[in-house]
C-alpha cells in the first residue's frame, strides 16, 4: 500500500509544472527553480528507507544540486544530522511549495549520535530541500517565497 501511495505520488510529481519547471532532468531526480531563476537537480526521496538515510555517508554536494524529500502529508517534519558528512542548507515547503521555514548552514555530524542535533520541524511541511550549506543565502531564499518543481 506505501508503495502505492509512493508511486502515484511520484507520477503526480512528474507531471508537475510546465516544459522547463517541471522537467524531470534524470531518473529519480527533480529540477527546482528558485524565485531568481537559478535552477539545481534535486535527487528525490519518497520512499521511507531513502527518506531515512538522506545525505548520510556523501562526502560532497555541488552547488547546483540537491534533494528533495517528499512526505506522504504536511507535517513537522525535524531532520537530524547524524553521520552527514557535509553542511547543508535545508528548505521547508508545504504544498503549494511556498517556503515555511529555513535553516542555513547546518553543521555536519559525523557522531557520536547522542552529539547529533536535530533542525528545523517548527512549521507544516510536505516537502524539504536540501542544498549545499551557503546555496540558499547566495540565492536570497526566504520563507513566504515560492519554489518551482
Amino acid at each position: 500500500m506505501i508503495w502505492l501511495a509512493a508511486t502515484t505520488l511520484s507520477l503526480a510529481l512528474a507531471g508537475c509544472g510546465g516544459s522547463e519547471s517541471g522537467t524531470v532532468v534524470g531518473y529519480n531526480s527533480r529540477q527546482v527553480t528558485f524565485p531568481n531563476g537559478k535552477k539545481i537537480r534535486a535527487e528525490l526521496a519518497i520512499q521511507p528507507a531513502d527518506v531515512m538515510r538522506g545525505m548520510k555517508f556523501r562526502d560532497s554536494l555541488p552547488e547546483d544540486q540537491g534533494m528533495l524529500f517528499v512526505h506522504q502529508k504536511e507535517g513537522k517534519y525535524p531532520y537530524w544530522m547524524f553521520e552527514v558528512k557535509v553542511p547543508l542548507d535545508m528548505i521547508w515547503m508545504d504544498r503549494q511549495h511556498t517556503v515555511v521555514q529555513l535553516v542555513h548552514k547546518v553543521p555536519p555530524c559525523p557522531g557520536p549520535q547522542e552529539t547529533c542535533m536535530s533542525y528545523g520541524g517548527g512549521f507544516n511541511a510536505a516537502y524539504v530541500l536540501e542544498v549545499a550549506a551557503g546555496v540558499a543565502a547566495k540565492n536570497n531564499i526566504k520563507p513566504g517565497m515560492t519554489l518551482d518543481f
